[in-house]
């Protein structure tokens, strides 16, 4: 059997959190893929050339959730391993905590089929991939744990609010 190529790739992402009440809600997104079938999973994307990984993901989360956000800390990564062709990529995937300021999920782009808001109790039964679950815990954590800098304490204006 012939050995695979070895590959790298980087991503960045956000978990984008607001307060309902005392209650931390998270987005998450939904796609259709061939080898998984559906996925919920969290925004996130490829650099293009020139950003940095605070830029990526603040342009990933706004084209893939249509929402505004601004980061409020820089918080884990997290890393897996795939093959694509006949190549075995290592992937890195940076994400920072972020608060929504404007937008609506009505104008997210195609890579999600559905966008919507879900408790961080949800979590742990809708995302799709376990690497995603542990630092969507570690988030809720950190939210809870005191207040989330620029998180609304009242829902964005949006179909799944």
């Amino acid at each position: 059997m012939a050995r695979l190529k070895q590959g790298t790739a980087t991503s960045a992402g956000g978990i984008v959190i607001r307060f309902v009440g005392d209650a931390p809600q998270l987005v998450v997104g939904r796609r259709r893929r061939e080898r998984d079938g559906v996925t919920w999973t969290l925004p996130k994307g490829t650099p293009n050339a020139g950003e940095t990984t605070e830029q990526t993901a603040t342009r990933e989360v706004t084209e893939e959730t249509g929402l505004t956000v601004a980061i409020v800390e820089p918080f884990d990564s997290i890393a897996y391993t795939f093959v694509q062709g006949r190549t075995r990529i290592h992937k890195t995937v940076h994400y920072y905590l972020m608060a929504p300021t404007g937008g609506d999920f009505a104008s997210h782009d195609h890579e999600f089929d559905e966008v919507r808001w879900i408790g961080f109790d949800d979590a742990s039964s809708l995302l799709t991939f376990e690497t995603e679950r542990s630092l969507v815990a570690r988030a809720g954590a950190a939210a809870a744990g005191g207040p989330f800098p620029g998180a609304r304490s009242t829902p964005l204006e949006s179909p799944d609010a």
